[in-house]
This record gives structure tokens, C-alpha cells and sequence, in this order.
């Protein structure tokens, strides 16, 4: 984290290695680590590249037994337990992708209860783009955002009260008020 601390020290932090500490603490809490995310990501692509495998093996085995009707159909069987599997490993991924980019949505519009929240959104209307951003969701955050405005933190507004650092108002208005009493009274 030595990049991040440079970047600290450089915006002018105070106390550096205190918000260092802090950062370590809370980060994993919200994200993974690159290691972590690597190791998934190389995980994927081999089980998509064993995927490819299976197929291009039933494919050539599918071939090889042509005219045995018994063996083409436990083909074909297999064939459709793969497309299956595949539908099933998508539709699980888009769900992981929607639940995060949800997730930190509501986390960025300060949500109080996030998993409340998160079953309110119309995943149908949810389209991941090729960049991975989510289609739709600012939308639907919106009409949330208005239809539940309890559950979110509201930015608190104001005026600045005028502290001059005295406890009793101010003391000039007060002496020329008490000085004119004075006069009037004679004293």
C-alpha cells in the first residue's frame, strides 16, 4: 500500500500511518483483493476452456458412433446436461454481477439497509453491457430512492450558525443598550 501512501502524502494527510491503519481494516470489508479476484478470474477461464473441451470430445465421440442408436442418444443427452450447466453457470454469474453492481449502488446513495433494499429492484430490466456497467439500474435507483427516501440518509442542510466565540450574544449591542438606559435614567 505503498502507492497509497504516497498519494496521502502527498494531498497533505495528517497522521498517514493512522489512516493507512484505518484503510487496511475497513477495506476488505468492501472489496477483494487482486490476488483474490485473479485467482477467480483464472478459475473461470479454465472452467469455460474445459467446457470447450467436453464438447469438441462429445462432438468427435458423437461422430465415431454413428448408427448406434443407444450410444447417440447418451450423447445427446450428455450434450443437453452441458447446455444445461452452461445456461445454469451464466445465469449464476449475471445474478453475481447484478448483486454487486446493486449492492454498490446503494452503497454509494448511503442506503441503510442494503439487503432490504436489494429485493426491490426488477432484475428482468437489468441488461449487463459489454463493459460491465448494469443498463437500468440508475433508473430503478431513482424511482427507489424517491418511493423509499427513509431508508437512505438524507443530507442534512442548514445554515451556519454565526459562533463568534462569546457565550452571551453580542456584548457591543448589549453596552450600548445598557449606556442609553444610563442616559435616560440620569446615571
Amino acid at each position: 500500500m505503498d502507492w497509497l501512501k504516497e498519494i496521502l502524502e502527498k494531498a497533505g494527510v495528517e497522521k498517514v500511518d493512522e489512516v493507512l491503519k484505518s484503510i487496511k481494516t475497513e477495506l476488505p470489508k468492501h472489496f477483494i483483493t487482486k490476488e483474490k479476484f485473479n485467482e477467480v478470474n483464472e478459475a473461470k477461464k479454465q472452467l469455460e476452456n474445459d467446457i470447450k473441451t467436453r464438447d469438441k470430445q462429445l462432438k468427435e465421440l458423437a461422430d465415431k458412433v454413428k448408427g448406434n442408436e443407444e450410444l447417440e442418444q447418451k450423447i445427446k443427452d450428455l450434450q443437453e446436461a452441458n447446455k444445461k450447466a452452461a445456461a445454469d453457470y451464466e445465469a449464476k454469474i449475471k445474478n453475481i454481477t447484478l448483486d454487486n453492481a446493486i449492492k454498490i449502488a446503494l452503497k454509494d446513495n448511503k442506503a441503510k439497509y442494503e439487503d432490504l433494499l436489494m429485493s426491490k429492484f426488477n432484475r428482468e430490466k437489468l441488461k449487463i453491457k459489454e463493459d460491465g456497467t448494469v443498463e437500468g439500474l440508475e433508473e430503478q435507483l431513482k424511482t427507489i430512492k424517491e418511493t423509499y427516501k427513509d431508508l437512505f440518509e438524507q443530507p442534512i442542510s442548514g445554515i451556519t450558525p454565526n459562533n463568534k466565540g462569546t457565550s452571551s450574544g453580542n456584548t457591543s449591542d448589549l453596552d450600548q443598550i445598557t449606556k442609553t438606559i444610563q442616559e435616560n435614567l440620569g446615571l
